[in-house]
């Protein structure tokens, strides 16, 4: 599938339709690293860690086609690629910020 997904191909229910666009481990991780800004392959790579490069780059492409993130190609040898977000991906920061509060209470609760 090409471009971003259609009204008709989203579920109904709004929290299923954030979970089909976030509701992966990687892409969360993403989102959260490109919150503080734009970031090449390398550095999203080393900051999430576990993840391979096939699945990383089967990631951002998804969430390029879902229109949560930019990527721009430079003309240079070696190319040059940076990742970051829309403005719809923007709108996501008080998702992941509830998220982050919510894991350092549940953290804090469990010592």
């Amino acid at each position: 599938m090409t471009g971003q997904k259609t009204v008709k191909e989203l579920p109904i229910c709004p929290v299923e339709t954030t979970l089909t666009l976030i509701g992966d481990k990687w892409k969360v991780l993403i989102l959260r690293d490109l919150l503080t800004g734009t970031k090449r392959f390398g550095e999203l790579k080393k900051s999430i860690g576990s993840v391979s490069q096939k699945v990383l780059t089967a990631q951002l492409r998804d969430m390029e086609q879902s229109g949560l993130i930019n990527r721009q190609v430079y003309a240079e040898v070696p190319p040059r690629v940076e990742y970051s977000l829309t403005n719809l991906g923007q709108s996501l920061k008080p998702i992941l910020d509830a998220m982050k509060n919510w894991g350092e209470g549940y953290q804090h609760s469990m010592k």
